[in-house]
Formats: structure tokens, C-alpha cells, sequence
């Protein structure tokens, strides 16, 4: 709902609150009382979101977590695992935030028309609205095909390391055409305020960026990110950054780059957990 983990984290707290001071008797059905709660929560957090990423410094991108088994809780599911992904999310930023908790509700948990309409104080007609017109927003989403996890994280080491060795020929076979890099600074770290299009432009950009890093001060180490095969950049033993490949056909076609320092929080704290 949220695309932030440790606001996510934090509507939970406030859900626990309202519980815990909550007149039990009264609730019929705890699971659909808490539903409705959490719901209601995130809607007011998505629609301040609203007005402060119209504000935000450079492209914007969901919070990463890590997402091997079993980090989404006892619940998990390969629907689950679907919806965190960067792209979805990325994409849920285009719905109002009525829209979202209707596609969210629907989409990733299974609830019915009328059930969401009981959530959301909405007519169940107002709601099939609501769904068909998030669906248009996000369009059609085909199940993604997943190869070989090994590899995926192949893949991502080669890129990696010709990106790091200055391999400009390596680089730039293993980018699409029409490649596009997003990075998320938000006004930090001196990245790339406007996403980068194309070949040439990408491996110049990632090329570049790593010759300015102080040597033997970055390492770099593998992990499932948002569903997806990543690397974690840690400088001076702290992480700094998230770098996500999505490959089609072998080759990257879209880079996403988390390196706000407020955004690395809960995958740092996930991370110290391994």
C-alpha cells in the first residue's frame, strides 16, 4: 500500500494502538475490524504522500526490503512476493490513494467486491469502478517469467563487474538499446536527478560512477531485493545503496538505484539480522 517498509512498520504500531485501546466485545470479527484499520491508515499516509512527493528532489522509487523466503511473514505467497516488486509499485504511484487500497485489496489479498466495500465505506458497484479503472492505470500484467535464480544472480554479476573495471564493451553488451536508469537520491549522493535513456548514456553513467568512489572503500555482496536478484553497495562497511538490474532476454533494460540514506534503514536493520 504504502511502497515503505518502515511506514509500513509504522501504521502497524498505530493499528496495535487503536487495538489495544478498542472495546473487544464490540468487535465482531477481529481480522476484518484490524483490515479496515490498517486500510484506513495507510489512506492517510498515501494522501500527505501525495503532496510531499510532488516536492521530492529526482525521481522517486519504492523503499527496498528484502524479500528471501520467508521475510514477508508466515503468510508469504508468490502473489505476495509479485506485489513488492519495484515494478508494480512504481506503477501503483499512477492511482489515487482509494484506487490502490482497491487494486492492493483486491490484487494481492483476494477480497471480494462487497468486502472492500465494508472496508473502504464504499458502494460494492463503486468499488468494481474503482478496480477496473486502477487496472487501466497499470494495464494488464502477465505473470513474470522467472528464470533460473542462479541465473539471474549471474547476470548481475557480470554487470556489476565490468560496471566496476571500467568495461565499457562488457557493459554495454550486457545493456538493452533502449535501457533506462532511475536513481533515487533524494538530493544525496550526487545521483542523477532525470532518468538516464539508452546505452552509450547508461554505461558512461555507471562507468563514471564508480571511478569516483574512494578505492577499497566499496564492497558489494548479492541479494533478492523486491523479488528481484540486486546488489547492496556498502561503503566503509555501511550500506549506501541498492542497484537492481531488470533484465529481458539476457540483457538490463531498466536500472533502478536506491541511494536515499532515509530509505535504507529497514534494509540495513534486515541485513544485520542475517
Amino acid at each position: 500500500m504504502l511502497g515503505s517498509a518502515h511506514e509500513a512498520e509504522d501504521v502497524v504500531h498505530d493499528a496495535f494502538l487503536k487495538w489495544n485501546g478498542a472495546k473487544r466485545d464490540a468487535v465482531a470479527s477481529p481480522p476484518a475490524w484490524l483490515t479496515k484499520v490498517v486500510t484506513n491508515l495507510c489512506l492517510n499516509r498515501l494522501t500527505s504522500a501525495r503532496v510531499q512527493r510532488e516536492q521530492y528532489v529526482g525521481p522517486w522509487l519504492p523503499e527496498p526490503i528484502l524479500t528471501t523466503d520467508g521475510a514477508l511473514g508466515p503468510l508469504e505467497t508468490a502473489e505476495l512476493r509479485d506485489s513488492v516488486s519495484l515494478a508494480l509499485l512504481f506503477l501503483l504511484e499512477r492511482l489515487t490513494p482509494t484506487e490502490r487500497a482497491v487494486f492492493v485489496l483486491r490484487e494481492a489479498f483476494s477480497y471480494s467486491h462487497r468486502e472492500i466495500a465494508e472496508i473502504l465505506d464504499l458502494s460494492e458497484a463503486n468499488c468494481r469502478q474503482l478496480h477496473r479503472r486502477a487496472h487501466q492505470h497499470v494495464g494488464t500484467r502477465e505473470p513474470r517469467f522467472e528464470p533460473d535464480p542462479r541465473r539471474r544472480f549471474e547476470l548481475v554479476q557480470r554487470f556489476l563487474a565490468a560496471a566496476r573495471d571500467g568495461d565499457m564493451p562488457g557493459l554495454e553488451r550486457l545493456l538493452a538499446e533502449d535501457v533506462t536508469s532511475w536513481a533515487d537520491g533524494g538530493g544525496h549522493m550526487g545521483m542523477a536527478r532525470r532518468p538516464i535513456l539508452g546505452r552509450d548514456r547508461v554505461a558512461r553513467y555507471l562507468a563514471g560512477g564508480f571511478t569516483k568512489l574512494p578505492p577499497g572503500a566499496l564492497t558489494l555482496e548479492l541479494a533478492e531485493v523486491n523479488g528481484a536478484a540486486a546488489a547492496v553497495f556498502r561503503l566503509d562497511g555501511v550500506v549506501a545503496g541498492v542497484v537492481v538490474p531488470e533484465a529481458v532476454d539476457d540483457r538490463v533494460a531498466t536500472l533502478s538505484i536506491m541511494a536515499n540514506p532515509a530509505k535504507l534503514g529497514f534494509l540495513a536493520k534486515q541485513l544485520s539480522q542475517n
